[in-house]
């Protein structure tokens, strides 16, 4: 008897039930309204994103469907992209301007706006990147690069305060989140559209488009699991070196996505040693710490001592 399928042979209504949906965010709504409406358009109960956008902001917003969400912490502390239209407040030389960005590289310390989902109090962020596309006058067109929860809006400030003539954002939007980029984005429409094609028509096409298996979202190593081990995972147990088949480059103490050779997502978790003593040593491998996978979808082959 064969047990679990590949993500890609999900039915429609597996996929709905355990989806991810990287949306293009348009103007106006709050990343809040975004998932209302999404919960509405496919008929579902539960629906969360990645990390808000203010209302004016457009972009890159993964929503992830039911049984999905609880993966949504993982996307949350994701590195995040954006493009950036700040405008100064002076003229400023461009060697300056390049000169104080390259100084906000790297870690910076900032207060949340008064406007945040935050307490406004002092912490450091990491600025990955700061690349200068494009001047024209008082206009300055950038590419951000940087750790989860800084501030583009208090960086454009900061910038300005730095250069002594002072600056604002004036428009931003968000290209990526982790791994996941505008290649992959979907509207709102698209997603009512593909719906009622779906529900209507029987079209999947386009429903496969808008939706896509969960796995999809996973950016941390993996480590692949026999057939014996999934359901004491999916019962909370923790993944010994037994039951590990391979696994990609980890070491002890990281993150991992503990997956079936189908490659569908078990658990998240915190391994325990590294992939090289996973395949040689015995012993716990991996901490479960969040189960995605429901018991049962593999058979018990395990017992209690």
């Amino acid at each position: 008897m064969k047990y679990g399928k590949p993500p890609e042979e999900r039915t429609v209504e597996e996929l709905i039930e355990k989806g991810l949906i990287v949306l293009d965010k348009p103007m106006g709504p709050t990343a809040h309204e975004i998932v209302a409406w999404i919960k509405k358009i496919l008929n579902i109960k539960k629906a969360g994103h990645s990390g808000t956008l203010d209302p004016h902001v457009t972009g890159v917003l993964p929503v992830a469907t039911q049984k999905a969400t609880k993966v949504l912490k993982l996307m949350l502390e994701s590195e995040k992209e954006y493009i950036c239209a700040m405008r100064l407040h002076k003229h400023v030389s461009e060697k300056r301007l390049r000169e104080i960005c390259k100084e906000f590289t790297g870690k910076i310390y900032q207060k949340p706006p008064v406007k945040s989902a935050v307490k406004r109090k002092l912490r450091i962020r990491e600025v990955k990147n700061i690349e200068i596309l494009e001047i024209e006058e008082k206009d300055v067109l950038m590419r951000i690069n940087c750790e989860a929860g800084t501030y583009i809006r208090k960086l454009c400030y900061d910038i300005g305060e730095a250069l002594g003539v002072g600056a604002n954002m004036e428009d931003l939007r968000r290209t990526r989140v982790g791994h996941l980029g505008e290649e992959n984005l979907v509207t709102l429409h698209e997603l009512l559209d593909a719906y009622i094609f779906w529900k209507e028509e029987g079209m999947e096409s386009e429903i496969r488009r808008c939706v896509h298996p969960i796995e999809k979202g996973i950016n941390i190593p993996k480590v692949w699991i026999k057939d014996a081990a999934v359901d004491a995972i999916c019962h909370g147990a923790r993944l010994m070196t037994v039951g590990v088949e391979k696994c990609e480059e980890i070491q002890a103490n990281q993150r991992v996505a503990v997956m079936t050779l189908k490659n569908e997502l078990v658990a998240l978790g915190k391994a325990a040693m590294s992939c090289r003593e996973m395949l040689q040593k015995e012993g716990v491998a991996v901490v479960t710490e969040t189960v995605i996978m429901e018991r049962n979808t593999y058979p018990k082959i395990w017992k209690i001592n």
